[in-house]
C-alpha cells in the first residue's frame, strides 16, 4: 500500500512511519522545512505547509497514495488558549485544504482524519466510558477545531463520496513527546532532578483530572488497523479504555525515579477550563479491527523517563 503521512514531523509521525514500514507499506512523509523526522527505515520525505493547497495538490498528484493519514495539527490544548487563531488555521483550514486538493485529483485515497478525545469535552464527564454515539461538548479551543475537522470530514464523505474515516485519539504518551504535555513534563522534571539540574520538586497543575492514556506505539498500530478494516464514514475512539488520575501518573513516576521528589502546585499550569473525567469506550474499534492495546502504563512511563535521562546526559 502506498501511504502519505501529512504532518509527520510531530511526535506521532515517526512512530507511524515505522509501524507502516513494518507492514511493508510504502511511505512518503511530509514535514515543515525546519523539522526533522527521526524515524528509522527507508521512506520518502517532502516539505509541506498544509496552508498551501496548491502544494498539497501537487504532492498528491505526484505520489498517488492509496491512503492518507492526516496528522498535521496544532495539538496542544494549552497553546490553543494562547493562540486560538493559529490553532483554527492549522486544524480547520489545513484540513479543508487537504480535502479540496484530493477532490481536485482523479484519485480516491482512503483518508484517515486524526481527531481527539478532547472533542467530547463536558459530555465525557461521567462515571462510564464515552462512546462515539455521545454528542461532543468541547471544553477548549483545540477540541472545537478538532470537532469541526470531524464534521467537515463527514460532510465531504457524504457530499463527494470520499473515503474518509475519523479517529478520536485519547491522550497518547511515549518517548520523544514534547514537555508541554503533562506526562512528558513530569518525566523531564524527574530526570532533571536526578541529574542535579533542578531542586527536588516537581511543579504541577490540576492533579485530580482523570484521563485515558495510551502508549503511542499502540496508537499508531490502531491507525494502521483502521486503514485496513475501518468502515468509511465512521468515527473511531482510540484509547486504553481506562481512565487514570494525573496524580496516580505522578506517583508512579516518582516511584520509578531514583531521587527523593516533592510536589508543588503551580497556578500557571492550570487551564482556564478543564474536564474532570475522560475515558474512551473502544468497543467499536475492537469489533471492527480486532485491535487492543498491549503496552501497560508503567512500561510507558519507564520508557519516557529513560528517554529524558538519555537526552539530559547528552546535553551535559
Amino acid at each position: 500500500m502506498k501511504t502519505l503521512i501529512i504532518g509527520a514531523g510531530g511526535f506521532v509521525g515517526s512512530y507511524l512511519i515505522e509501524e507502516l514500514l513494518s507492514r511493508g507499506w510504502e511511505v512518503c512523509a511530509t514535514k515543515l522545512p525546519a523539522e526533522t523526522i527521526p524515524a528509522k527505515g527507508s521512506y520518502e520525505t517532502a516539505d509541506l505547509d498544509i496552508l498551501r493547497e496548491d502544494d498539497i495538490l501537487k504532492l498528491i498528484s505526484q505520489k498517488k497514495p492509496d491512503c492518507i493519514f492526516h496528522l498535521a495539527a496544532q495539538s496542544s490544548v494549552a497553546l490553543s488558549w494562547k493562540k486560538p487563531a493559529l490553532t483554527a488555521d492549522i486544524n480547520i483550514k489545513g484540513s479543508i485544504n487537504l480535502l479540496e486538493a484530493v477532490r481536485k485529483t482523479d484519485l480516491s485515497p482512503k483518508i484517515i482524519f486524526i481527531g481527539s478525545g478532547e472533542e467530547y469535552g463536558y459530555a465525557a464527564n461521567r462515571s462510564t466510558a464515552v462512546s462515539e454515539d455521545v454528542a461532543p461538548e468541547p471544553a477548549n479551543i483545540y477540541a472545537v477545531t478538532k470537532l469541526t475537522q470531524n464534521m467537515i470530514g463527514s460532510l465531504y464523505a457524504k457530499a463527494y463520496k470520499m473515503d474518509i474515516i475519523s479517529v478520536r485519539a485519547f491522550n497518547h504518551i511515549g518517548p520523544g513527546q514534547a514537555p508541554q504535555f503533562v506526562v512528558s513534563d513530569f518525566c523531564k522534571q524527574a530526570a532533571e532532578i536526578e541529574a542535579g539540574l533542578r531542586e527536588p520538586v516537581i511543579r504541577v497543575g490540576n492533579l485530580s483530572a482523570k484521563r485515558d492514556f495510551t502508549d503511542v506505539r499502540d496508537i499508531v498500530r490502531a491507525y494502521a488497523e483502521i486503514a485496513l478494516s475501518g468502515r468509511s464514514g465512521e468515527t473511531y475512539n482510540v484509547g486504553s479504555g481506562k481512565a487514570i488520575a494525573i496524580e496516580q501518573i505522578l506517583d508512579k513516576i516518582i516511584e520509578l525515579s531514583s531521587a527523593e521528589i516533592g510536589v508543588e502546585t503551580d497556578k500557571e499550569r492550570f487551564r482556564p477550563a478543564d474536564v474532570p473525567f475522560i475515558e474512551a469506550d473502544i468497543s467499536k474499534l475492537k469489533k471492527d479491527t480486532g485491535w487492543t492495546p498491549v503496552i501497560d502504563i508503567v512500561h510507558s512511563l519507564g520508557d519516557i523517563l529513560d528517554y529524558w535521562r538519555s537526552k539530559i546526559q547528552l546535553q551535559k
